[in-house]
């Protein structure tokens, strides 16, 4: 067997090789770019929602993700589902914006087990306000380093990439 094959075991126990194939250099240098230009956009972005007194990206993602709701209502895995950004602990972030008084926590129709989260007044005047400090630096990031047609163009292979992801 080449250097190039790997045994993986499948679900009923059999041996089964797979060619690995290696990356080029311009998959690999695309992989390297895409990562960092992520974190150097978000470090921008959230440099600039702190320099302006607000809480991290992640509140805005869920005050917004409620906000659309019909109702202003979401279980929490259904925003664990619709965040763009990591939460590994879902639980203290909705627990602190609670706390501050952005989300209620309130009983789900017919589950007493359950809950849903809700967005409050208090959460939905901050997401207007983090939006004034977040578009225009999104506008800087992005807009202001790419026309219009090479932001589309990115969109689009960003858009490939991720269907891709879910073949």
């Amino acid at each position: 067997m080449s250097n190039m094959m790997q045994l993986h075991r499948s679900m009923k126990g059999f041996a089964v090789a797979q060619e690995l194939q290696e990356p080029s250099d311009a998959v690999t240098d695309a992989w390297v770019r895409l990562i960092r230009a992520g974190r150097a956009v978000v470090g921008h972005i959230e440099g600039e929602l702190k320099g302006a007194g607000f809480p991290p990206l992640s509140w805005y993602d869920v005050l917004l993700h409620l906000k659309r709701r019909p109702d202003g209502r979401s279980s929490p895995r259904e925003i664990e589902d619709a965040v763009l950004f990591e939460q590994y602990n879902l639980s203290r972030l909705l627990d602190r914006m609670e706390s501050d008084g952005l989300v209620c926590r309130v009983p789900y129709p017919g589950d007493r087990r359950r809950q849903l989260v809700e967005i409050t007044e208090a959460g939905r005047a901050l997401q207007r306000r983090m939006w004034g400090v977040y578009g225009p630096a999104i506008n800087r990031s992005i807009g202001g380093k790419l026309s219009e047609e090479e932001a589309e163009q990115l969109a689009a292979l960003l858009l490939k990439l991720m269907h891709s992801e879910n073949a």
